[in-house]
């Protein structure tokens, strides 16, 4: 299968607040850090010989974040609302309410701490399709 998406980097000011946040957004536990030049890094679990999409939040280097950009969806599991619900109990807005988008399932945009929207997505249940 074909990904659209390999890897995405959220750029953020403050690397462990971030990191608490989208902990706590998605119920990530554990976040890989990496160095590269003076850009830190903390990686989204993802499994490294998959050719899945992996991605990772970046302090330093040349991008600043923005709520004016690229938006990317993350995988809300079977929990969108309360993985929003999550978003504001760690700092973040709500842009978007859960909307339903038919087919495909469920998806809300949230402002995380550092000033990045970022799309939450739910797919629907084979069940309700």
């Amino acid at each position: 299968m074909h990904h659209a998406i390999h890897w995405f980097e959220i750029p953020v000011n403050d690397l462990p607040r971030a990191t608490a946040f989208y902990g706590a957004v998605l119920g990530i536990h554990e976040f890989r850090s990496e160095q590269s030049g003076d850009t830190a890094m903390a990686l989204f679990p993802h499994d490294r010989t998959d050719r899945g999409v992996g991605g990772a939040l970046l302090a330093g280097g040349r991008a600043r974040p923005s709520a004016t950009g690229v938006i990317v969806y993350l995988n809300a599991g079977s929990d969108i609302r309360g993985a929003v619900e999550r978003a504001v109990a760690a700092g973040g807005s709500v842009k978007q309410p859960v909307t339903d988008i038919g087919p495909p399932g469920f998806v809300a945009l949230i402002e995380d701490t550092e000033g990045n929207v970022v799309g939450l997505h739910q797919p629907r249940a084979a069940s309700e399709v």
